[in-house]
């Protein structure tokens, strides 16, 4: 015959001696539960913190304090970086956008010759914002029916209104609801 084993659940726990064991005995309903206090020699080998070596962090760059200075290291400083844009600058990139770039005629290059350098385009004489925008939309048209401006994105369909059929109503009577679907 077969017979159920079990593990002791008072083997590796704590026992109440003394006076406290026959109090326990004299109060507790089953005396022979585990009291739930692990035996610390025998719950965890080797017992936390018990280890007689220490840790110490390997060395790195970053521990080093000569290749780590403080202010690589001070992000509450870190702070954007303006950047300016004036309004004769913008006219100038404006205009020098709208243009067609201008590109060197090609030319012969012999052997032995070094070849000539790219020609830098010219940027064009600074000019008020409000002469620049005007010039440019004067040249040729921003928008049109067929080149509309950007809209942003939008994942809805966007509603229009279609006439649905009038409710049923008496058609003597005045009715100014008009339904759209």
């Amino acid at each position: 015959m077969a017979t159920k084993r079990a593990a002791e659940s008072t083997l590796y726990h704590v026992h109440p001696t003394g006076f406290w064991k026959k109090f326990r005995d004299a109060v507790v309903v089953n005396p022979e539960l585990s009291s739930g206090l692990p035996i610390p020699t025998m719950n965890r080998y080797p017992q936390p913190a018990s280890r007689p070596e220490r840790y110490s962090s390997p060395a790195t760059k970053a521990s080093d304090p000569v290749q780590n200075p403080y202010w690589k290291r001070d992000v509450r400083r870190a702070y954007p970086q303006l950047s300016m844009v004036t309004q004769s600058e913008l006219s100038q990139l404006l205009l020098q956008h709208s243009r067609a770039p201008a590109v060197a005629p090609p030319t012969e290059v012999k052997e032995g010759d070094k070849p000539s350098p790219p020609v830098a385009a010219a940027l064009p004489e600074a000019v008020e914002l409000t002469t620049a925008i005007s010039e440019i939309t004067g040249a040729n048209k921003v928008y049109s029916s067929s080149k509309l401006p950007p809209r942003i994105p939008s994942p809805f369909k966007r509603w229009t209104p279609d006439l649905a059929e009038d409710a049923p109503h008496d058609p003597n009577a005045y009715f100014p609801m008009l339904m759209y679907k």
